[in-house]
């Protein structure tokens, strides 16, 4: 089992987005998220990560997956990844400051640029296919590529 999460909340074409103001993604746009708490799983870590880092009280989710990576020491290391859909009727304002960073709804566009350095470089890869269709997937980070089953 993997310690963390990240989560995307996603609102017509707009995902909930935080700019992140601690290591290790530093100043670059991602999901809320954070460590798995003893006894969770890491679903409920997620829900409770989410509900944590915005207020906002999540349903089941729309598709997740686990993205994988070997570390400089040769083991394998990864986190566990969620994308949420939003009730129609959410009003959620942003620009908002948390002690995470900075939260703002982002359309799916902009995230998905080919041009656009400011998203974590892994989310900018996996997204497109947690948007794309409901389930769960697995991904594996090398050498900069993302796979995919």
């Amino acid at each position: 089992m993997f310690k963390y999460t990240v989560c995307f909340v996603k609102k017509n074409n707009e995902l909930l987005m935080l700019n992140r103001e601690k290591a290790p993604i530093m100043g670059v746009w991602n999901g809320v998220g954070g460590k798995i708490e003893r006894g969770e799983t890491p679903d409920i870590g997620a829900r409770r990560e989410v509900f944590e880092e915005t207020g906002i009280e999540v349903g089941p989710f729309f598709s997740k997956g686990t993205v994988t990576w070997e570390t400089p020491e040769g083991g394998l290391d990864g986190i566990y990844v969620y994308l949420y859909t939003a009730d129609e009727d959410l009003i959620y304002e942003t620009l908002k400051k948390t002690r995470e960073g900075i939260l703002d709804w982002k359309s799916i566009d902009w995230i998905l640029h080919p041009l656009n350095l400011g998203i974590a470089e892994m989310a900018a890869q996996y997204l497109p296919v947690l948007l794309k269709k409901e389930g769960c997937y697995t991904f594996t980070f090398n050498n900069g590529e993302m796979y995919h089953s």
